[in-house]
């Protein structure tokens, strides 16, 4: 396996900012319609400080996550529609939700290519379950929040393309965007109504039914 050294040299840290990501899918004709479903779609990440926020919108409802890795909570929020659902995690609830990425590894290749203004480099990232991903990254951004996304906690840079295996698709983000303006603390306040709350266990139930 390539070792991942990057020299810190020139590195510019993002403690406050936003990532845009456009969402696409790379799937067989079968599955088209689930594919319609992320056209269009984006992703943003927040960050300022130990907080986070992921929001995810597409043709059939919105998602974001919102986690402080520093409190140790956060939600999940759900807009389908008329329907809004607010999950409630804990620190054990953010470990357990990301435990498939324990043990993950990235081999870095040798294919490079320019995203959003940065130089990246390719890695394949491997999971302890055998799953593999290409993750495009540029070592000259360091986030310095790395538990907004237990995915990339280890990786040496900012990932700018990456896929994301759901279900038999691959889900593919690119990021269109990177800003380092200053973001409002409302993005990360919980709501405090209009959301009918779960537990993270209940949430688990809800999404196997």
């Amino acid at each position: 396996m390539v070792l991942l050294g990057i020299s810190a040299e020139a590195q510019k840290i993002l403690s406050e900012g936003a990532i845009v990501y456009n969402v696409s899918v790379q799937t067989g004709s079968s599955q088209a319609k689930m594919a319609d479903i992320f056209d269009g779609a984006t992703a943003t990440v927040f960050i300022k400080g130990s907080q986070s926020r992921t929001d995810l919108k597409s043709a059939i409802g919105n998602s974001s996550t919102i986690y402080d890795s520093k409190a140790g909570n956060g939600v999940v929020l759900r807009e389908f529609g008329a329907q809004k659902l607010m999950i409630r995690l804990n620190r054990q609830n953010w470990t357990d939700k990301n435990k498939k990425y324990d043990g993950i590894s990235y081999e870095q290749t040798n294919e490079t290519k320019k995203i959003a203004g940065f130089n990246c480099v390719k890695a394949i990232a491997r999971l302890t379950d055998g799953t593999t991903f290409s993750v495009y990254y540029t070592a000259d951004l360091v986030l310095e929040n790395k538990e907004y996304d237990a995915q990339f906690k280890n990786l040496p840079g900012v990932p700018l393309e990456f896929e994301s295996i759901v279900g038999s698709m691959r889900v593919n983000y690119a990021a269109s965007k990177v800003s380092f303006d200053p973001v409002p603390i409302k993005q990360f306040e919980i709501p405090k109504s209009g959301y009918r709350e779960m537990t993270y266990d209940e949430g688990l139930k809800a999404v196997a039914q």
